[in-house]
């Protein structure tokens, strides 16, 4: 997720919670790593992005976390793409939200640089969620859906401990809050932030559990400010520059975890660095 919040969303971000209930900081899910890594729309480097195939390939890597975007189609059934649009992922046009989910179904998706790998299914997120049971935590970028369908899907599948939600709209703080108050969740950082009496503010003004946002907009005096607070960074180094340099320079900022359009190359080059 590349979404950055900016002061204006804070203000409007207080009026919501201040008419909510203060809740206990929710748990994180359970990872092996101390470097967490994550999957940015899963590990497409063989596979079309966020599609089943692309979600076992991040499983086969071990890594910590797959991250996936959840829309809405018009009959109300959740599923995965990262754009509203359909069209670049498919080669059709229109909008998540304008097609029926059995029409939807029938449309598959590709990747026109590696005709290769096939045509594959839109997934849903009960899929998802079936295919990652017992083996990989998902961090759910909140595109459009509604809270409390997507938190009972969560729910019944046994996942509510292995889930994390990164919050694109201010509304949806106070959704989450009051449906689902122990699901941990995340914004960007402001890119405005660059102290570390302004980090505390951001700390001090959002019920959060952890931070995401480019690696290149923290510096060591904001990362060691969320470290004091127990708020853990998840920082993107997704890009085409992506490598050695950038995760190199994102590690020695302190970060907890990484999402990566290379999951594998990152996992190897941690444990060649004896970090993982």
């Amino acid at each position: 997720m590349q979404t950055n919040l900016s002061f204006l969303f804070t203000t409007t971000v207080i009026s919501l919670l201040s008419v909510a209930a203060v809740a206990q900081p929710a748990t994180l899910p359970v990872t092996k790593h101390k470097t967490i890594v994550i999957a940015h729309r899963g590990d497409h480097t063989h596979a079309p992005e966020n599609t089943l195939a692309a979600y076992q390939n991040t499983i086969e890597d071990g890594a910590d976390f797959i991250e996936i975007d959840l829309r809405t189609t018009k009959d109300n059934h959740l599923v995965i793409m990262h754009n509203a649009s359909i069209e670049h992922m498919t080669g059709q046009a229109g909008e998540i939200s304008s097609y029926a989910f059995d029409s939807l179904r029938k449309i598959k998706v590709r990747d026109l640089s590696h005709p290769e790998w096939g045509l594959h299914t839109i997934p849903t997120f009960k899929e998802v969620l079936q295919s990652c049971k017992g083996k990989i935590n998902i961090y759910l970028d909140f595109k459009e859906a509604s809270v409390a369908q997507t938190y009972k899907e969560i729910m019944d599948a046994g996942m509510e401990n292995h889930v994390v939600v990164y919050i694109n709209e201010p509304h949806q703080f106070g959704e989450w809050g009051t449906i689902a108050p122990n699901m941990p969740l995340m914004i960007s950082l402001p890119k405005a932030v660059k102290t570390k009496a302004e980090m505390n503010e951001v700390l001090h003004t959002f019920d959060i559990d952890i931070l995401d946002g480019d690696y290149t907009e923290y510096n060591t005096e904001t990362v060691k400010a969320a470290t004091e607070k127990h708020i853990p960074i998840w920082a993107d180094v997704q890009s085409k520059e992506e490598g050695p340099d950038q995760w190199n320079a994102a590690l020695k900022l302190g970060l907890a975890g990484l999402q990566s359009d290379h999951p594998k190359a990152l996992i190897d080059f941690l444990i060649k660095k004896g970090i993982r």
